[in-house]
Parts: structure tokens; C-alpha cells; sequence
């Protein structure tokens, strides 16, 4: 029998103010005590899925049957409270959207969220929901989750079904979640991945010595330490570095060929609808359009190069460390300058995982002048649950 809806309290802002999606979970379910919301690209039956762009949801029909991992969730018991806020059409990474608003980051008051996965880190980090359903392509858990101060997975591409989502780049489209604690996370793993999620540890650690000098100073002072407590844990670790001439050389390619499948997704509808865009989601979009097949080429052969030197990571198996993010939440309002240059440092950190496919896990435990900081594991490709059973092997081991 359905449960009652309840009234909605959404002082965060992180909810979409034009639907009342809402499903009930199935009563006795292995989730039927935990509420959670879906970023506005997860269909819902009997809706649209508004993508962030109102252009976008007006020139569409309401969804025939709900997403694959809603109808999941559900069907374990956990009942959707809402959709929640979204950059236009998953384009962005910081979380400020020009027709919505910019949901509340109660753990950074006055900073940013993260993007694209805005409004469903915002309502778990505020408390609103038990968990949340995100995306990543480039970033849009991850981001997110460290901005917030929250557990969020980037899994194996192709691993979680993307069946009802509104796809951006289906060569890097994932679907994360959030939530605050290692404990909740591995009770929705076990639903999502349908298989158990023990306690687990990697037979060594490789911490990315590139990666945290990508990060600002502060960052770095916060999280190498965390790196070693880390490495402690699981007794046998090694320094590395990841690229040979360094990470500035790695995102370029992942920004042009994402961008370019983001274009192929909705050129013919840009073409038929004209619609109103933010200036940053038009420049991501013209910077799409303005690709040759030559750049696109070379991208193309550093992407494979990536691959291969990774695959050499990680061939005597384990799990790298680095930060999830250079930096803490970034103050809203910024001016498009300096959004580009943070979306530019950002991506030389999450490119590695969407290039090669990897899943990445970041953890909640730094801190840097009261603003959240995430450092992540990533694991080889099927790793997921590994990197999940790792996190509460981690929690447990630091509070005690």
C-alpha cells in the first residue's frame, strides 16, 4: 500500500520548484525506512524530465516509465521525495543555473554546491533526504560531493544501467549518489550493484603524487596526511606519478571529445528550438561546434595513451589516492573568468576516471577553514563495491 506523501520543505533550494514527482517505496523493502531525490534527468513517470533548461522541458513529453535505478530504488522500498535542481542540461560543474537559481550548500554557506549534480548534493548535505541520485560525465558527482562534504561514486562506465536518463556524453555518462556516511552508501550499493558490500581492503595504495600538486597548498597539507592514515590502513603503499609530463597535459583531450558527444546529443534539437542558454552553457556548446576532425584526432590518441599508461597502474592491482577536487567550494557569483580557469584545474583531477572508465570514490574527510575537502580512491574497472566496502573499512578505522 502507498505511503502518504509529506509535505515537501525545501529551504535549501535545491528542489525544482515546476514538478511534484514523488513516488512511494514498496512497504518492507531492504530501503524502506530512507527517503531520496533525483536530479532532474532521471525519469519519472507521468513527467518531464526538465534537464535545467525550461526550453528543454517544454519541447518534451512527459516520461512513459520511470529510469532504471528509480524503479530500483524504489522497488526496494526507498520513496522519492522529488527532483531535485540541475545544470542546463548536465553542462556545468559548479552548480549555479541561470534559469533556477543556485541551490544552497549548507556545509560552505555562500560558496557553491557543485555541478552538475547540484540539487541532490545540496538536499542530502542540508539533511532533506536520506541519499540522491546524481550523474557524473565529468565530474558531476564527484564535484559535488567534495564541495558538500559527502560520500559520491563515479562507477565503471556501463556498470549501472542508463536506461530513462537524459543523456550528455555516452562514452563518459555514469550515475552516482550521495550520502553523508559510508554505512548509507553501501545499503544503496548493495540495492544498485544487487550484491552484498562487505567491509574490504586493497592489497596496497598508490597515491598520486601529480595529482596532489594539482591542489591548492592548503589542500594538499589537509589531505596527504589523510593519504598516509589511509596507506596505514591498508599496510602496503608506493608513491607515483600518474602522467609523465604532468595532469595539465591530460584534460584537454577528455574536454574536447566529451564535448563534442555533448554537442552530437542535442545539435538537431538546438537547431529546432533555438533555446535560451546561460553564456557559459553556449560557450560549452560553440566550443563543441568549432572542433575539426584534426583536434578531435588527437584527442583522441592522448586519450589512448592515458588508457595505457593507466592499465600499467594498475596492473599489480590496489587502489590510487588523490583529491577529488584542487580546491574547496569556489563563492558563488564568480565572473566567467574565473569559473574557467577553476573548471580547467578541476578537470586535470576527475579527467583520469572518466577517460579510462574507472569507478572513484570520494570520501568526506578533510577540511580546509571550515570548507569541505574530498579525497578520493579510484580502483580498477568492476571495482565498485571494493571501493565502497574500502570507505566503511576507512570510516570505522578513523573513528575508532
Amino acid at each position: 500500500m502507498p505511503r502518504p506523501r509529506q509535505p515537501l520543505s525545501d529551504p535549501l533550494d535545491a528542489f525544482c520548484k515546476d514538478t511534484d514527482a514523488y513516488i512511494s517505496g514498496r512497504v518492507g523493502g531492504a530501503l524502506s525506512s530512507l527517503t531520496f531525490a533525483a536530479k532532474d534527468i532521471f525519469d519519472v513517470a507521468g513527467y518531464v524530465t526538465g534537464g535545467g533548461n525550461p526550453d528543454w522541458k517544454a519541447t518534451h513529453q512527459p516520461a512513459e516509465r520511470n529510469a532504471w535505478v528509480v524503479q530500483t530504488l524504489v522497488n526496494a522500498g526507498a520513496t522519492m521525495a522529488g527532483k531535485t535542481v540541475t545544470d542546463e542540461l548536465t553542462r556545468g560543474i559548479l552548480g549555479e543555473n541561470a534559469h533556477y537559481g543556485t541551490p544552497i550548500n549548507s556545509k560552505a554557506p555562500g560558496r557553491v554546491p557543485g555541478g552538475s549534480s547540484s540539487g541532490s548534493a545540496a538536499a542530502v548535505a542540508g539533511g532533506l533526504v536520506n541519499f540522491a541520485l546524481g550523474s557524473d560525465t565529468g565530474g558531476s558527482v564527484r564535484i559535488p560531493a567534495s564541495f558538500c562534504g559527502l560520500y559520491g561514486l563515479r562507477p565503471t562506465h556501463g556498470r549501472i544501467p542508463l536506461d530513462g536518463i537524459l543523456m550528455q556524453a555516452p562514452s563518459y555518462d555514469t550515475i552516482g549518489w550521495f550520502a553523508t556516511d559510508a554505512e548509507t552508501y553501501a545499503r544503496v550499493g548493495e540495492v544498485i550493484f544487487q550484491k552484498p558490500i562487505p567491509y574490504s581492503t586493497p592489497k596496497r595504495l598508490i597515491i598520486a603524487q601529480d595529482a596532489f600538486e594539482e591542489a591548492d597548498d592548503q589542500v594538499s597539507e589537509t589531505l596527504l596526511p589523510l593519504a598516509e592514515k589511509i596507506a596505514a590502513i591498508v599496510g602496503n603503499s608506493t608513491t607515483e606519478r600518474l602522467s609523465p609530463n604532468g595532469l595539465a597535459e591530460w584534460a584537454p583531450q577528455q574536454n574536447a571529445l566529451q564535448s563534442k558527444e555533448a554537442w552530437d546529443s542535442v545539435k538537431d534539437w538546438i537547431d529546432w528550438v533555438n533555446p535560451r542558454f546561460s553564456f557559459w552553457v553556449s560557450e560549452r556548446y560553440n566550443f563543441a561546434h568549432s572542433l575539426t576532425d584534426t583536434q578531435l584526432a588527437e584527442a583522441a590518441v592522448t586519450r589512448d595513451q592515458i588508457k595505457t599508461r593507466m592499465d600499467d597502474v594498475f596492473a599489480s592491482g590496489g587502489f590510487v589516492c588523490l583529491p577529488t577536487s584542487p580546491c574547496p567550494a569556489p563563492l558563488r557569483g564568480q565572473p566567467t573568468s574565473a569559473k574557467r580557469e577553476v573548471f580547467s584545474r578541476i578537470l586535470r583531477l576527475t579527467c583520469i576516471a572518466g577517460t579510462t572508465g574507472r569507478p572513484q570514490l570520494t570520501l568526506p574527510l578533510g577540511e580546509v577553514n571550515g570548507l569541505p575537502v574530498g579525497i578520493s580512491i579510484m580502483g580498477d574497472h568492476g571495482s565498485d563495491e571494493e571501493l565502497i566496502g574500502f570507505a566503511r573499512t576507512i570510516e570505522a578505522e578513523l573513528a575508532g
